[in-house]
């Protein structure tokens, strides 16, 4: 279970009407090849549906690992620790998306930027938060993880 604010800045004050009091839950596996290969980041809780595991927007793969490293390049050299932080920050860009505040998540992740804070600042608006409704195609065809 990773903490649910463990970035170098305030938690929002709205945080737990967006998460929860828990982080995410997640299976972290290593391949063979790690160091080379970055390891695998599965969420458990929440489990993103499978709609979401082929549209890029979501940042997850399509055997619904964690997409972490988008705008990065693993070279065997980084720290697990970073890449479990972007997992810490994928679990609080997946409630602003399922809530429909965002259309999509970040390129390079909320580690370090603060952009999304101001939506955490407020409790989520009473809306649909199953997502998307209908599985939402547009936008498969943007980068892949």
């Amino acid at each position: 279970m990773l903490p649910r604010w463990p970035f170098d800045r305030p938690e929002p004050a709205h945080l737990t009407d967006w998460i929860g009091e828990r982080g995410l839950r997640l299976r972290l596996e290593y391949g063979q090849a790690y160091p080379m290969v970055a390891p695998r980041v599965f969420p458990l809780d929440p489990l993103p549906e499978p709609f979401e595991w082929t549209q890029h927007r979501w940042h997850v793969n399509g055997d619904s690992s964690l997409c972490l490293l988008r705008d990065d390049v693993w070279t065997g050299r980084e720290s697990v620790g970073d890449l479990l932080l972007k997992a810490a920050g994928w679990r609080i860009e997946y409630a602003l998306m399922k809530h429909q505040t965002i259309e999509e998540m970040t390129g390079s992740g909320i580690v370090t930027d603060s952009r999304l804070d101001h939506f955490l600042a407020q409790p989520p608006t009473p809306a649909d938060t199953t997502g998307h409704g209908e599985p939402d195609t547009a936008g498969q065809d943007g980068p892949a993880c």
